[in-house]
């Protein structure tokens, strides 16, 4: 077996509306579900992706309001890397970011930056032959969207060990994964002398990819690698085993499916609060803690 690449990252913020207007608006991105933490059902969970809201392309978001801004450090992610289609992909957003307030740095064939809490996004040009996995914007052409995950880079040392159990491979100092949709890869390096904090501007966890009909076969491989994995959780839209790596780092495997249209039209996706059945019945209760979001396409008619 191998996993099919990253299937979602997800992150932590402070100000959903700020998140919104950044990744829809700023990056481009489709807001493709609107939900709550199912742990936690009076904190958001929001969902980025493309069009059709694809694994590999999904950046996911807890809000917790007033958070106070976090810090990478040892056994967490710290830089999101996405890909994009060409160097003049790479003009674009440099001079997008740019004109909306945002330091870049370009470095050859990849652009870094950060979103408006601190964490550090990578764009790099992509050399493989992976569907682009594109929003629909009208600021944005699709030769120069946003095209998917290309990787992740963490703080904390590998386990080769416990990494090739799973199917990563080594490949130029990072570990990849590929199966038959996609590929996707993490880097370790060294971590910083200042402690990791959790908090707004942080990863959370980072998922990878499974087909349904392997994925508990996947649980037992991480049971018997000594990976101490959940049990598998019915997340509605896909299902998810969660367990720390020997570096620290929090992965889950998510399934390739049921998928975000399950419960919504996909011409909607997005546009209202959406709860999984098992917690329909807290939407009186929820609903009214929850922060007022607009839906970001509500104005594309008149542009």
């Amino acid at each position: 077996m191998r996993l099919d690449g990253i299937h979602h990252v997800t992150c932590i913020t402070a100000d959903a509306p700020g998140n919104v207007d950044f990744y829809t608006r700023v990056l481009g991105l489709r807001l493709v579900k609107k939900s709550v933490n199912q742990d936690d059902p009076t904190v958001y969970h929001l969902f980025y992706a493309d069009e059709e809201g694809h694994a590999g392309s999904d950046i996911t978001f807890f809000e917790y309001p007033n958070a106070r801004r976090g810090q990478a450090g040892d056994g967490m992610i710290h830089t999101v890397v996405w890909r994009v289609g060409s160097a003049e992909a790479l003009e674009f957003w440099a001079n997008r970011l740019s004109a909306e307030g945002h330091e870049v740095e370009a470095d050859g064939e990849s652009l870094r930056f950060e979103n408006p809490e601190g964490l550090a996004h990578e764009l790099v040009v992509s050399h493989v032959g992976d569907e682009p996995l594109v929003a629909h914007h009208p600021e944005i052409a699709a030769e120069v969207a946003l095209q998917g995950f290309e990787g992740v880079r963490a703080y904390g040392v590998p386990n080769e060990e416990f990494l090739t159990t799973l199917g990563f491979k080594q490949e130029d100092g990072r570990w990849d994964t590929r199966a038959e949709t996609r590929g996707g890869w993490i880097e370790y390096g060294e971590a910083p002398d200042v402690p990791g904090i959790g908090g707004a501007g942080t990863v959370h966890h980072v998922a990878w990819s499974s087909t349904m009909e392997d994925h508990q076969a996947w649980h037992d491989l991480v049971a018997d690698a000594g990976g101490h994995p959940t049990q598998v959780i019915d997340r509605f839209w896909f299902h998810s085993i969660y367990f720390r790596e020997p570096a620290g780092v929090l992965y889950e495997i998510a399934t390739l499916g049921p998928g975000f249209a399950a419960d919504e039209d996909p011409a909607h996706l997005g546009e209202k609060l959406i709860l999984p059945p098992a917690f329909e019945h807290l939407r009186d209760r929820v609903e009214p803690v929850l922060t007022p979001l607009p839906d970001p396409r509500a104005d594309w008619a008149a542009r």
